[in-house]
């Protein structure tokens, strides 16, 4: 598949793409329910085939032998058949979430990313970052933790703008590989449940545990002779003094290294499955080839000495598995006297000095790939939104046909707005519900998604690199004995500092200062609003107090006016969400009191 589709064709490709896998389900599902009657019949008849030959001594006892490695094969192809049924019932679900989303009914059944919540950002709680129905939510398509800590990074600061740049390119060429997105998406919920990327990467970055060159010989020297005295023992009768001797001193040498093994084995022996996941996506994605910039370093990140991360990390994995076989009470006996776990601990720390360092940047490697594939199944699905244009230099964000990206599409409303050049602030008085705040989120949300490297939903949008400050969902707290007025200030005073950085910023300020008095708000907000422009900074601010919007043509032409508007039709309050110019002449405070049956 290629090229930019329209949306009602993706969600018909999704919903042709969905029927196939769930024909294959039903094929597959028919083929184990027939290979498990097969393994029962085998099955029934071992115990009749057996009594025919050593009860009723009517046939050979060799006759076993067909039955059951029929048996064995039955149950080894049943197997195979159930992780089949899996595989295909995986991609039922991937394209039952593509198409939720295209439905606009994917809130609640993603990765909410609630661990990167925190209040104390200037903008991640007030623009609906993490969360239900979150913009985390509705992008994140990640596989590891790895992948959700890079998106979540991406969308809570600002990247440089040649990164920008590099995340754009990737995401266009990234942007139709539908095939690939499923391959990763088989993976999925087996690798973020399994994989611990802080466990690896810590275990990479472990010294080597300090088993030397001697005891290394002396360790081959054991099992040499071990293996000769039982052999000796067993087919010559003799040998049994040497035997036990040897025994002897490899419980000696045991007790003197356990320390040593033990220290290689930390905290990897319990990864084995983590491994052998991680080995599985790194080979799918080493067996794609790229050509933006941002992919092909992904690429180079994922090999170590010219050696595939999948290659390696697969033969650790194969180390730890063989390893594991010291918990086979059958094998145990025979691997204690071969000294299996000390040369798997040489082994495994030779690997480890090796490649373990690398472990780290391999998986941040995945992180990467995985957010750049999250942001190209959004742009894929939503081939109405463009990537913004970028400014190298001032404070810039000119939008046409803005909306919010987690309004459905059918009751998006759109506006423009221009910020930047002479235009500073634009001061948005209106009634409750009217939409300010709607407006607020949608800048900031399409902000953040601009400098993630992300399409916008706007028809076109011009922006420079910003900082963010808002203040959409400042609340008291009991806990810390603060007033909502308290710790609305105190954010102010954050975005205040943020305009003092080196990026100049984007503010949103919502309903500024509405928890004090009409006369410290009057003051109070024009001061701080003169000050962030003085300084560079750009942005909205919201109020329903008209005495506030006098400020704004005071500050003309840095300074404008617009307003959303509203109007009662059969009882019922109506509003267009539409921003106009100038400033709002009604309130709706006392029609809506009275709607509900206030006598006022």
């Amino acid at each position: 598949m290629s090229g930019e589709l329209p949306r009602d064709e993706i969600k018909r490709e999704y919903s042709q793409r969905l029927e196939a896998r769930r024909a294959v389900v039903a094929r597959l599902e028919r083929r184990e329910a027939r290979v498990a009657n097969a393994r029962l019949v085998v099955f029934a008849a071992l115990p009749i085939v057996a009594w025919l030959a050593f009860v009723a001594e009517r046939i050979s006892g060799w006759w076993l032998i067909p039955p059951a490695f029929l048996f064995a094969f039955l149950v080894w192809w049943h197997e195979r058949s159930r992780r089949a049924i899996h595989g295909a019932a995986r991609a039922t679900v991937f394209y039952e979430k593509g198409l939720a989303r295209l439905d606009d009914r994917w809130a609640g059944t993603g990765e909410p990313g609630l661990r990167f919540l925190d209040t104390e950002h200037p903008y991640s709680a007030d623009l609906d970052l993490f969360g239900a129905g979150s913009l985390f939510e509705r992008l994140c398509t990640a596989r590891t933790r790895s992948g959700e800590d890079r998106l979540a990074s991406w969308l809570l600061g600002p990247a440089p703008i040649d990164v920008i740049v590099a995340r754009q390119a990737a995401v266009e060429e990234l942007r139709p590989r539908l095939d690939l997105r499923e391959s990763l998406d088989l993976l999925g919920d087996d690798v973020r449940a399994g994989v611990d990327p802080d466990a690896l990467a810590k275990w990479g970055r472990t010294p080597r545990s300090g088993i030397h060159r001697l005891m290394r010989a002396f360790a081959v020297a054991l099992t040499v002779l071990a293996i000769v005295a039982t052999l000796f023992w067993a087919f010559r009768s003799e040998g049994g003094t040497l035997f036990l001797i040897v025994l002897t001193a490899e419980i000696v040498f045991v007790l003197a290294t356990r320390r040593r093994v033990a220290e290689t084995f930390a905290g990897l022996e319990l990864r084995t499955h983590d491994l052998v996941l991680l080995a599985s996506l790194l080979e799918t994605l080493e067996r794609e080839s790229f050509q933006a910039e941002a992919l092909t370093s992904v690429r180079s990140a994922l090999q170590t000495e010219g050696i595939p991360a999948s290659q390696a990390i697969a033969h650790l994995g194969r180390l730890v598995q063989q390893l594991s076989m010291m918990k086979n009470q059958f094998f145990a006996p025979f691997g204690f006297v071969v000294l299996w776990p000390f040369h798997f601990a040489i082994a495994i720390d030779r690997w480890r000095a090796r490649f373990g360092p690398a472990i780290g940047g391999w998986l941040l490697a995945i992180g990467e790939f995985e957010s750049l594939g999250a942001l190209a199944s959004y742009a894929f699905e939503n081939p109405g939104d463009s990537f913004p244009e970028l400014v190298a230099e001032g404070a810039w964000y000119q939008a046409e046909s803005l909306g919010h990206p987690l309004i459905p599409l059918s009751s998006c409303v759109r506006n423009d707005i221009a910020l930047g050049g002479e235009t500073r602030v634009a001061l948005i008085s209106g009634s409750n519900m009217s939409g300010k705040s709607t407006l607020l989120r949608a800048v900031g949300v399409n902000a953040v998604l601009a400098l993630a490297g992300a399409p916008v939903r706007a028809r076109k949008l011009r922006l420079s690199r910003l900082a963010i400050g808002a203040t959409l969902r400042i609340q008291d707290s009991l806990q810390a004995g603060r007033s909502r007025f308290y710790a609305e200030i105190t954010r102010i005073r954050q975005v205040v500092d943020l305009a003092g950085g080196p990026i100049p910023l984007l503010f949103l300020l919502d309903e500024i200062l509405h928890g004090t008095n009409s006369h410290d708000r009057r003051i109070g907000a024009e001061s701080i609003v003169r000050g962030l422009i003085d300084r560079g900074a750009i942005g909205l601010v919201t109020t329903h107090d008209l005495a506030l919007t006098e400020f704004a043509d005071e500050l003309a032409p840095r300074g404008l006016n617009v307003h959303f508007e509203d109007h009662f039709e059969n009882g019922t309050m109506c509003f267009d969400y539409v921003m106009r110019p100038g400033v709002v002449r009604k309130s709706n405070a006392l029609a809506l009191m009275r709607a509900v049956g206030l006598d006022v």
